[in-house]
């Protein structure tokens, strides 16, 4: 004990061993469905399952252990949602096959961390204002919350124009459970239950086992999965080094690099910010401690993701669920990274926990996460507005980076208006600038 103590600074930062495990559990609950929702979404491009299942666990665990050990900080990573998407509906159509559009990943992790290297990475968040750092801290709260309703159906699709969304059926059972859970779950942490999170969790599975008795093994698995199946180590070859980076430096592929680029530069820009302020670990300039480190271990990550073809390994926002329970350090990350590794014998079996389980813990972790709105000056209308803006767009395009990108213009434009061009950082032109030309390109 004394020696993880030393090693990642637990008591300096009021934390204990106890509660970073207890922390990387909560987090890695609230994310393992990324072992079998990642290579479900791959397989639209072509990649096998079984493979994808391995890799992608294998991927997530160690991304996790380097950030736990390199940058000391409660911050998991696993491959992106958001990005396999693009990668399976986008760039591998595209480009004509998966290996081409993971030789794109492995491109943008490279050069993001080129980018780190020369401080441009930490500079751009540096520049950013802290109401607008705080509103993005606040908008992934809401669009947390959104996720967590969205999987319990508490908000579904119209399926036309106006309104695109609409209220969940209130007699599904899964709505009326996931409500319970947000109840329990809030009462559990108003009175300072440990594992508060972990409890409402696991008492959400159970009553949606035995209220809905219905499988809860995803799509896109292949009948010879089992749970506690064997892994066939031989077959993670058809992924592992398969990714053309030759076809991905082809000029015309230009603009899918250049989309990926910013979608990982600021989405994480905007994770790292909301985690760092959730913990307090942040230095007397209000800076998040280490920020270097932690954005050179995720860029190198998403290459990795890459390398091992199960598209680009980013942070996870759903790490504050861990630091809701206390987490402060990287043993937080460690123990996620250990259990993402045992998830490579068990993977069917950690698919087996709905979605909506997890829902009531991602709706009040974005309620703790939505606190910083509280700190946001909407008096000073040149900051307000586009915090707002931000606020608003995250949750509503379903998109960190198009609610950040959009935050960022909306500041700019404001500020050139008012003639403050000197109160912008260089950075934040060139920020905007480009998020302008790649929503115009589309």
């Amino acid at each position: 004990m004394t020696q993880l103590n030393r090693l990642f600074q637990i008591e300096a930062r009021g934390s204990s061993v106890s509660t970073e495990l207890r922390g990387g559990v909560a987090t890695f609950l609230t994310m393992a469905y990324i072992v079998v929702a990642n290579p479900a979404i791959l397989s639209a491009a072509g990649i096998p399952t079984q493979p994808a299942i391995i890799c992608t666990a294998l991927a997530a665990g160690i991304s996790c252990i380097v950030m736990g050990l390199v940058a000391n900080f409660p911050l998991a990573l696993a491959s992106g949602m958001g990005l396999n998407a693009f990668i399976a509906f986008t760039a591998a159509p595209a480009m004509g096959s998966w290996q081409a559009a993971m030789g794109l990943v492995i491109l943008d992790g490279l050069i993001i961390l080129a980018l780190v290297a020369a401080g441009l990475r930490e500079a751009m968040l540096d520049a950013i204002p802290i109401d607008l750092r705080r509103a993005m801290g606040a908008g992934i709260g809401l669009f947390v919350a959104l996720i967590g309703c969205v999987n319990a159906g508490i908000v579904t699709s119209s399926g036309m124009p106006v309104p695109p969304i609409k209220p969940g059926s209130f007699s599904d059972p899964t709505v009326l459970i996931t409500l319970g859970g947000v109840v329990l779950t809030g009462v559990l942490l108003a009175r300072r239950i440990p594992g508060a999170i972990l409890i409402g969790i696991a008492v959400c599975g159970l009553a949606l086992h035995f209220a809905t008795g219905s499988e809860t093994t995803p799509s896109g698995l292949t009948e010879s999965v089992t749970l506690f199946s064997v892994p066939t180590f031989g077959d993670v070859t058809q992924l592992i080094g398969q990714a053309d980076v030759i076809t991905a430096l082809q000029f015309r592929f230009l603009p899918l690099l250049l989309t990926l680029l910013l979608v990982d530069f600021f989405d994480t820009l905007g994770t790292v910010t909301a985690i760092g302020d959730q913990a307090n670990l942040k230095d007397d300039q209000n800076r998040i401690i280490g920020l270097r480190r932690i954005l050179a271990v995720d860029s190198a990550s998403a290459a990795i993701g890459g390398f091992f073809g199960v598209s680009s390994v980013t942070s996870y926002i759903e790490s504050a669920s861990g630091v809701s329970e206390g987490a402060r350090t990287g043993l937080h990350t460690v123990v996620i990274g250990i259990l993402f590794l045992l998830c490579i014998f068990a993977a069917p079996l950690v698919a087996t926990l709905p979605a909506a389980a997890t829902a009531p813990a991602l709706i009040v972790v974005g309620f703790l996460m939505a606190e910083s709105i509280t700190k946001i000056d909407f008096t000073k209308l040149d900051i307000g507005i586009p915090a707002f803006v931000t606020l608003l767009l995250i949750p509503l395009t379903y998109s960190i980076s198009h609610g950040i990108g959009y935050g960022l213009l909306t500041f700019v434009t404001m500020q050139i208006v008012n003639l403050r061009f000197r109160e912008v950082h260089p950075l934040l032109y060139g920020a905007a600038a480009v998020f302008a030309v790649a929503f115009l390109w589309g």
